[in-house]
């Protein structure tokens, strides 16, 4: 299993008239060809930022990727022409994004929306476009698809609605897709459904996923590796078994803490992380996560640790090791 994604360094600030916004601040990781990664962290730690600079959609003004590379097929996406970056957007690599409602066009077909890619990429004619749509929307579990085709998006429920999305995103066959919280503003019983639907068509289609989420409890049942962000930073990376069985970084452990647990006693109780993310404008000199953390020591104050191996794939950034101490 080769390769299929590999960033080093990213860095992606935005321009503010209050300051400079460190967003991403120089993240490394690798994904290979039908691997699903899981991004987690709390809202503003940058994932979405990070995943939006590899697909070069970042608003410029103000934001501006300022460092890094991510090598996909062996070409770097960051320096890509505008008009190369528009022929993998889609193509090879697809996007999901969270609102369906605001990523769909309200005035237009659904057959409109998902035969565009496959005229643009796969140049197929209006006729071949619309079969293939029907194909697809029936893949992605609607119902009475052939009949469907031509309705508007306020037709559809919410989660058929993203159904819709996951079908444009994997019209052109992508050897990656990029779902961003995709099922956050549905119910949970629809929220299962989608993630099932997405595990299913991984599998018949072999593409690798990259997965964000606030939800640690979402990613447990979908990722191969999961990496944990905060403040910019990737604290915590490793595989999914190793994560939830050896957390290593304090704020994995906080995450874990704030999940109910079906084997959880009935009178025990959710653990919050006490305190507010630090300001991506004013970063504080150390580790961005030691104003909250009960493991701090006076080192953590001072400088901020790299992401190290502690494990066999299991890299963690932090000078404290939390089964037993400093490092």
């Amino acid at each position: 299993m080769g390769t299929l994604l590999q960033v080093k360094g990213l860095k992606t600030q935005f321009f503010t008239q209050d300051g400079v916004v460190n967003a991403v601040n120089g993240i490394d990781f690798d994904l290979n060809e039908g691997e699903t990664l899981g991004i987690v962290g709390e809202s503003g730690c940058g994932k979405s930022v990070s995943v939006l600079s590899l697909m070069r959609l970042i608003p410029s003004p103000p934001g501006r990727i300022v460092g890094g590379e991510a090598w996909f097929q062996g070409r770097d996406l960051l320096k890509m022409s505008e008009e190369e970056i528009r022929s993998v957007r889609g193509n090879k690599i697809a996007m999901i994004f969270q609102d369906p409602m605001t990523s769909l066009n309200p005035v237009l077909t659904i057959n409109q929306q998902v035969s565009e890619a496959l005229e643009l990429h796969l140049g197929m004619d209006k006729r071949q476009a619309r079969k293939r749509t029907i194909e697809l929307l029936e893949m992605v579990r609607i119902p009475d698809a052939a009949n469907r085709v031509d309705d508007y998006p306020h037709q559809f429920s919410g989660g058929m609605r993203q159904r819709v999305m996951i079908a444009m995103g994997l019209s052109c066959n992508p050897q990656l897709l990029i779902a961003d919280e995709p099922t956050t503003a549905l119910d949970v019983t629809i929220q299962a459904q989608i993630i099932d639907l997405v595990k299913q068509l991984k599998k018949e289609i072999g593409m690798a996923v990259i997965w964000i989420t606030h939800d640690l409890g979402v990613v447990a049942g979908l990722a191969d590796r999961v990496n944990v962000m905060y403040a910019g930073y990737i604290v915590e990376s490793a595989d999914v078994k190793d994560m939830y069985a050896d957390p290593r970084h304090p704020y994995t452990l906080g995450l874990l803490g704030s999940i109910p647990r079906l084997d959880a006693e009935r009178k025990a109780k959710l653990t919050p992380i006490e305190g507010l993310p630090p300001d991506l404008i004013d970063m504080p000199p150390g580790c961005p996560f030691a104003p909250r953390c009960r493991y701090a020591i006076d080192r953590c104050l001072e400088e901020n640790p790299k992401l190290e191996t502690v494990a066999r794939r299991h890299s963690v950034a932090c000078w404290v090791d939390v089964t037993g101490g400093k490092r």
